[in-house]
């Protein structure tokens, strides 16, 4: 074959269907004798690409068709694809077997780690194979582009780079001087070397004797020179041909844009080298022919259509659109092809809207016989939220991009036990893994949620001390409020613990990753059988571990047990669990790599916006952008180019639909680049309006009648005819909060492992009064008692470090007060004592948190408040008696045998006032002065408030109204319960 050959290099626009095309041109080529396909072969750029044709050839098959053979370039063992075609090979033409990925990364690591070691920066297992695998990706593109990693010696600006660069370049050259010693020591060779030799030797050997039949790569973009060198040998030789998907030809892109893209040789006199406009959809296509020694005037147009395509103007709008910035000035010329007829947009408020939109499109487009669509999109969340729409109508779309194993139950059960181990079974990782769907399902799977349903109950509040002894001691105690559930989550606990302790007892003591990694298989297998490796994601997991184990012993040393999680994670996040064919037929969900040389009558592009699509260029963290310029490899911005290009293929199709949302989830967001270049070309984008209305009507009921505000009346005879002190005052301010209470049993739980509340925090300071005056108010002894207590393992560190000095100076200020009291002859007589009293035919309990013995014989009811108490307003009004009628029960009852008349009504606040923490303030006075009630009222207008308050609800039958004095109910945990958000403006502005 003589290479001075005019080469046969096709494309295939953007407008036409690329896998149709191919497949209708082949047939007309070579489909009258029935084998003359069997004998031809096609070269693809990935599986995802030999499906699609296959299924071209599919559609145009009327009876039995022999298939050409596709081969994936890319395929690491593309000698055993191609097979005959590259007999014979002789002894000496073996080419040594690739080192395993997961043993490579291992490698790796442990040469980062060691490397680190020697300089002073030590890693442990998990980010030397973090940093393993960043280093395996840059040795890739060293290898691909053929760039000797040696050359990393000769670079010459690392005086101009920063400390940092200057520190990974030299820790970078280090390992890969290391690196090719240790392959030669395990025979092995890496696969991107391997595949290089591969490609070379199919180059060679089709340039002396090409294969007896066609050759047509279709659809290779990729500017590797081993693979350009295929290309060029292909597009040259008997039979061959290179047919590109969306190069564009002079009529779509003027000679001197062509020209632009690069990439520039420097200038011979000053060194200076232009900059390549990478950034473009055509540049890695300019490249790739550079490479090939084909120039853009040799390659023709496929002339055969793909039997469903767009009109020809659009190839040329898209390529308009896509231009140079430098040439976008031609956007004004009249003669510049600009309209994007059949490419509508559709921009809404939020992601959930957008997904929402899409699935409607996409449900639309079935009401139209035979008619397929597909959404492309780099954002697997909306993509997840199109599918989870889409089964609305019974809709199983083929989501070929896959999941991530980490988001499939079979991986979060790994990752729930690695994290659960970690944070020592800490209640939200525990739980989360307890209530694991696949932990005990079957038969004693309803005994088992009963179980943990219990330890949810009981974990509530602070976290326990650590680790499942923690959690046994945790369980054995608790105040009396809290008793019934720690009992009921104790007697299943055990249990529990029983099949994590051999969990805990493996990380404790283990020294390896292998080790930690048959503990969390084990563990998975004890909790969930072989439920967790079954299935395809089941068997991906396995797979995982089994590869990660096998090679750990040639990866770095140490691990910490923290950072098992995040490193499986990230592991995970790289297998793509596919299901299995069989959704939807005529409805798709591809990703990027997905959707290329594919085209559905309706394509649907979305999440079009900055940092999405195209997404941001991930960093190097080895190699500096200005040495990879000078090595010569891609700049980190091709990858922008590249989006660029699946998105023109994307827009190529009949009908397009383009969708983006105004924010993401969390903050506002910027339209793709892309996005805008079409709304400023086009004078602005076709909108689909009715998607965006339908979005928001699907879900709205066809009538709404928002809730009146609720006022329950039961009968008289059921309303509670006992309450607490505490109760009055919520009784008054919100009577349908008291009804929910009191009648309804209805509590708020806290959060898991929450902050301590102020509840929490203050039963906590009663806790520790109540024991002191127990042992008798002793001076100096409350102190000691308080620091004893914030040594306890539910102690939560943070409370300890920024609450404790806090309390310890109000409490040191309690001590002080009661200690000058006494000198004045004013002595504590009870604390935390109860005591009740019938009026009005309601029985009124009360715990007093202190009574003291005034010189005057009169008694001082105290009650302490961790935060800022009642104002002076609010007790006027009656809405915070406790105080008060603490003196009445005093009165007329008696607590622990005391009575008497009440002469002194105090709050002892740990609040900070007045510059210190700790102080004390009285809602009454003497002479009534300043507003407040007068000392020897406070406990009849107590008695009198209460006796109205029950009259009218207790004893009587007034509703029990929602939010009857708001600015005395701040609390909201029945706020949802009242349905409050949808009548108390209205009912506020009715009034």
């Amino acid at each position: 074959m003589d290479e001075r050959n005019q080469p046969r290099v096709y494309t295939i626009p953007h407008h036409r269907a690329f896998a149709d095309a191919l497949a209708e041109g082949l047939l007309k080529s070579h489909g009258a004798d029935p084998l003359g396909l069997a004998r031809g072969i096609i070269l693809v750029p990935n599986n995802r690409a030999a499906r699609a044709i296959t299924d071209a050839f599919v559609r145009r098959a009327e009876g039995g068709l022999l298939l050409p053979r596709l081969i994936p370039i890319g395929d690491p063992e593309l000698d055993e694809r191609l097979g005959s075609a590259l007999d014979p090979i002789g002894a000496g033409d073996m080419i040594p077997p690739a080192v395993e990925p997961m043993r490579r990364r291992m490698m790796l690591a442990r040469l980062v780690q060691q490397e680190r070691q020697r300089a002073g920066e030590p890693v442990d297992a998990a980010e030397a194979i973090r940093l393993a695998t960043e280093l395996a990706r840059t040795l890739d593109q060293l290898l691909i582009e053929g760039v000797d990693p040696k050359r990393l010696h000769a670079i010459e600006v690392e005086s101009e780079l920063s400390a940092h660069w200057q520190k990974s370049l030299a820790l970078l050259s280090i390992i890969l001087d290391r690196w090719p010693e240790e392959l030669k020591r395990i025979g092995r060779i890496d696969m991107a070397d391997r595949r290089n030799r591969l490609l070379d030797k199919v180059a060679a050997r089709w340039k002396e004797a090409p294969p007896p039949g066609f050759v047509i790569a279709a659809g290779i973009d990729s500017t590797a020179p081993a693979v350009a060198g295929v290309l060029r040998t292909v597009a040259r030789m008997a039979g061959g041909s290179v047919v590109f998907s969306g190069l564009s030809l002079s009529d779509e892109m003027a000679e001197e844009e062509w020209i632009a893209l690069g990439p520039f040789q420097p200038d011979p006199l000053t060194g200076f080298r232009k900059r390549s406009v990478e950034t473009h959809p055509q540049f890695h296509l300019k490249l790739l022919l550079d490479r090939m020694d084909v120039a853009r005037g040799e390659v023709a147009l496929w002339r055969w259509g793909g039997g469903h395509d767009a009109r020809a103007v659009r190839s040329k709008a898209i390529a308009n659109a896509l231009t140079p910035a430098e040439f976008t000035d031609k956007w004004g010329d009249p003669e510049t092809e600009r309209k994007l007829s059949g490419i509508r947009a559709l921009e809404v408020a939020t992601p959930a809207e957008e997904a929402q939109a899409i699935a409607i499109a996409l449900r639309e487009a079935l009401e139209t016989p035979e008619r397929t669509a597909a959404l492309v999109t780099p954002d697997r969340a909306l993509a997840t939220r199109v599918s989870a729409h889409l089964q609305r109508w019974g809709i199983v779309a083929d989501d070929s991009a896959g999941r991530p194993l980490s988001t499939r139950p079979e991986g979060a059960l790994l990752l729930a036990l690695a994290e659960a181990v970690a944070e020592d079974f800490a209640p939200v990782a525990l739980l989360a893994l307890l209530k694991h769907p696949l932990v005990k399902s079957g038969e004693g799977r309803l005994d088992w949620l009963e179980k943990a349903r219990w330890l949810d109950l009981a974990l509530r509040g602070p976290r326990p001390p650590a680790g499942l002894a923690g959690v046994t001691a945790y369980l054995a105690g608790g105040n009396d409020r809290e008793r019934y559930a720690r009992d009921k989550a104790a007697k299943g606990w055990p249990d529990m613990a029983t099949l994590l302790e051999p969990l805990e007892n493996a990380f404790r003591h283990a020294s390896s990753l292998s080790a930690c990694l048959a503990a969390l298989r084990d563990a998975a297998t004890t909790l969930a059988g072989d439920a967790i490796w079954s299935g395809i994601a089941g068997r991906a997991a396995a797979e995982l571990l089994s590869d990660v184990e096998a090679h750990a012993p040639d990866g770095p040393a140490g691990v910490r047990i923290d950072s098992i999680a995040p490193l499986l994670r990230r592991l995970m996040d790289e297998i793509a669990v596919r299901p299995p064919q069989g959704g939807h037929p005529r409805i798709s969900i591809w990703g990027l790599i997905e959707a290329r040389l594919q085209q559905p009558d309706l394509m649907i592009v979305a999440g079009l916006n900055e940092g999405v699509w195209p997404a941001l260029p991930s960093p190097d963290p080895w190699l500096a952008p200005r040495v990879r310029s000078e090595l010569g490899l891609a700049s980190l911005e091709r990858r922008i180019g590249l989006s660029a290009h699946d998105l023109a293929g994307a827009l190529g199709a009949p009908q397009v639909v383009a969708t983006r949302a105004r924010r993401d989830a969390a903050s506002p967001a910027i339209a793709s680049r892309f996005w805008l270049r079409m709304e400023a070309m086009a004078g602005g984008l076709t909108p689909v309006e009715a998607l965006g209305s339908l979005a928001l009507e699907i879900d709205k009921p066809p009538d709404f009648a928002p809730e009146k505000q609720p006022a329950p009346t039961p009968p008289t005879l059921d309303r509670p005819k006992h309450l607490s002190v505490t109760q009055v005052d919520r009784l008054k301010a919100d009577p349908y909060a008291f009804y929910a209470q009191k009648m309804l049993s209805l509590r708020s739980l806290d959060a898991i492992d929450a902050d301590p509340s102020a509840a929490w925090r203050g039963t906590a300071v009663h806790d520790i009064l109540d024991h002191w005056a127990k042992d008798g108010w002793k001076r100096d002894a409350l102190i000691p008692l308080a620091e004893s207590f914030f040594t306890r393992p539910e102690v939560h560190p943070l409370l300890r470090a920024l609450w404790q000095p806090r309390v310890m100076e109000a409490l040191a200020w309690i001590d002080a007060q009661i200690a000058e009291g006494r000198i004045e002859g004013r002595e504590p007589l009870c604390a935390e004592e109860k005591g009740k009293v019938t009026l009005g035919g309601v029985e009124l309990s009360g715990t007093v948190d202190r009574i003291d013995r005034l010189p005057n014989g009169r008694l001082a009811i105290v009650d302490y408040k961790t935060g800022k108490p009642p104002s002076d307003i609010a007790v006027a009004e009656g809405f915070a008696m406790q105080l008060g009628l603490l003196g009445v029960i005093a009165e007329k009852s008696d607590f622990a045998g005391l009575n008497g008349v009440a002469g002194a009504f105090e709050y002892w606040s740990l609040a900070k006032a007045g510059g210190q923490f700790g102080s004390r303030r009285s809602p009454v006075d003497p002479d009534g002065k300043r507003g407040k009630i007068v000392t020897d009222d406070f406990t009849t207008r107590a008695a009198a408030n209460f006796l109205d308050a029950a009259g009218r609800w207790l004893t009587g039958s007034e509703p029990f109204t929602a939010k009857l004095h708001p600015e005395h109910a701040p609390y909201g945990d029945y706020d949802q319960l009242m349905r409050l958000d949808e009548w108390y403006g209205r009912e506020k502005s009715a009034s």
